[in-house]
């Protein structure tokens, strides 16, 4: 998720610490905002589908809560790693603050695969990370939601656990739930939507008009998809699309320069967001390697 140049929470402290200088804050403000309030480490032994018992690692940062509970995603990823966790729960922090939601910035984490678990194990990861910090979550301390590779089976799981553990009904622990169980409509498409909004927004800022824009998309997930579907909408043309490829272990750039057609390679794209390369061909896309979708 991140390599030996790369680290996340630097690259967020060092966001914080020029805004910081821009205001003029006090040290001991600076001291205490440049680092998480809280942080949990901890295992999650899983008996698996053949009997063997593997250990996952887990995490769950609490950035800040002087606005209100910590908020922020729970994600599954064979490359989690502590300090990307800590980086999004301060920038859930800034988001929340920003556009004045009185919550405050959490984050969380489980380093698995999902593509090679199935689903009850997946199952039992869930409920094993709910019994190793439900006394430290809960609806006025630190609501937790999905994020990569984790969705609204995994709250519902989740969420079964924390109330069995506190004997009541609490659907206020979790977001991200379906519809017909405590979620809320919107849900699903709101991150991408808000990421098209945006962009609209900064447009018209630019006088510039979306339907003479085009644009690479890195990733093919729900946030993705949504994402292309509102662009298309309004107008803009996607003409490639970067993704994972799980089978060869690397990311691919599927291109069509007269624009995607979102619906046609949802057909051939597994729940991972992962796109066929071989049936994407027979459609007529070029299939590159990498990051070629930076040079559309």
């Amino acid at each position: 998720m991140e390599s030996k140049s790369y680290n996340p929470f630097n690259m967020a402290q060092a966001q914080f610490d020029k805004v910081a200088e821009m205001l003029d804050l006090e040290a001991g403000v600076r001291d205490l905002l440049r680092e998480p309030m809280r942080e949990y480490h901890f295992t999650i032994p899983v008996r698996m589908d053949d009997g063997a018992v593997r250990v996952f690692k887990g995490f769950r940062v609490q950035h800040n809560d002087a606005r209100g509970p910590a908020k922020g995603g729970i994600r599954f990823h064979p490359l989690e790693t502590i300090d990307m966790v800590r980086a999004l729960s301060m920038w859930m922090t800034w988001k929340c603050s920003v556009v004045d939601i009185p919550l405050g910035g959490g984050k969380g984490g489980v380093v698995c695969d999902p593509h090679h678990l199935s689903a009850r194990e997946q199952e039992q990861i869930c409920r094993g990370w709910v019994r190793q910090i439900a006394r430290n979550v809960g609806p006025v301390q630190d609501v937790p939601a999905p994020d990569v590779m984790t969705n609204s089976q995994h709250m519902l799981w989740m969420l079964d656990e924390y109330e069995t553990i506190h004997n009541g009904r609490f659907p206020g622990f979790i977001t991200g739930k379906p519809v017909g169980m405590g979620g809320s409509l919107g849900r699903t498409e709101a991150t991408g939507y808000g990421l098209i909004y945006t962009l609209r927004e900064a447009l018209k800022e630019h006088e510039v008009d979306i339907s003479r824009t085009s644009a690479s998309v890195q990733g093919f997930g729900n946030v993705a998809q949504h994402a292309i579907r509102l662009y298309d909408h309004l107008g803009g043309k996607v003409v490639a699309i970067a993704c994972w490829d799980q089978s060869d272990k690397t990311s691919y750039t599927f291109r069509k320069k007269g624009g995607i057609d979102l619906k046609e390679l949802l057909d051939i794209t597994d729940k991972f967001g992962g796109i066929d390369k071989n049936k994407a061909r027979d459609s007529g896309y070029e299939v590159l390697p990498g990051d070629a979708w930076l040079e559309q």
